[in-house]
């Protein structure tokens, strides 16, 4: 067993694991987000918010998640590496771009915009929220709980370039998925010649999905719609 995680398709196994745990979180976090735009009064926003953090399952789940992008991170990277340490000698353009995506091919790139990405998130949206705690409170339904749906819509509103940067982490937050989520499938052996197909198809679906998804709603603050 440990010599089956040590080993490269191991390595490529557990990648995709976690691949799969982050797409989950992924979801669950667009859902919650497109309530900004379900409801521009913000209750409703703010209700999902308060609920994730007082949850205590939620909770239990939050240091996991947070584990998971490091796993994902660092096994990335070591087998981005290890690569390219088997292969000295770069490939002729030409090849690269019959046998594999623009996608395919910078997805170590990719990954690390989008972690630049991450961490400019992170500390305008979490650490206000977890760390800091300098919202202003605000009271639902006999329920006192912080106004998150301010904090977001305030940004959005007010900033022409994080709206310009969360757009683009959006795009390339798609563009990673494009590759990434048939190539987690076919790194758990779930995936053949004629499943390949259609894994990478329905993968370019969702990575739309993410991207126009999540790019809708600076875009919906930023024309006045938001409340």
């Amino acid at each position: 067993m440990s010599s089956f995680i040590t080993s490269s398709i191991g390595k490529k196994a557990i990648l995709g694991v976690s691949g799969f745990f982050l797409v989950s979180f992924l979801c669950v976090h667009l859902t919650a987000n497109l309530m900004l735009i379900a409801d521009s009064s913000g209750e409703t926003f703010n209700n999902v918010c308060h609920f994730m953090a007082t949850n205590p399952v939620v909770r239990v789940i939050e240091p996991v998640l947070a584990l998971g992008f490091i796993l994902h991170i660092a096994l990335a990277s070591w087998l981005t590496l290890q690569n390219r340490a088997a292969r000295p000698i770069k490939y002729a353009r030409s090849n690269q771009a019959g046998n594999a995506t623009w996608a395919s091919r910078n997805m170590y790139i990719l990954g690390a915009l989008i972690l630049v990405f991450l961490v400019i998130h992170l500390w305008n949206f979490w650490w206000r929220i977890k760390i800091s705690h300098d919202l202003d409170f605000i009271e639902i339904g006999g329920v006192h709980m912080e106004n998150t749906y301010a904090l977001v819509s305030g940004l959005f509103k007010s900033s022409i370039i994080y709206c310009g940067l969360y757009i683009l982490g959006s795009v390339l937050l798609g563009l990673h998925l494009t590759h990434g989520f048939g190539a987690a499938f076919q790194s758990v052996g779930l995936s053949n010649k004629l499943w390949r197909k259609r894994w990478n198809a329905l993968g370019i679906l969702f990575a739309v999905a993410i991207a126009v998804g999540f790019s809708i709603i600076p875009l919906y603050f930023l024309v006045g719609l938001g409340g």
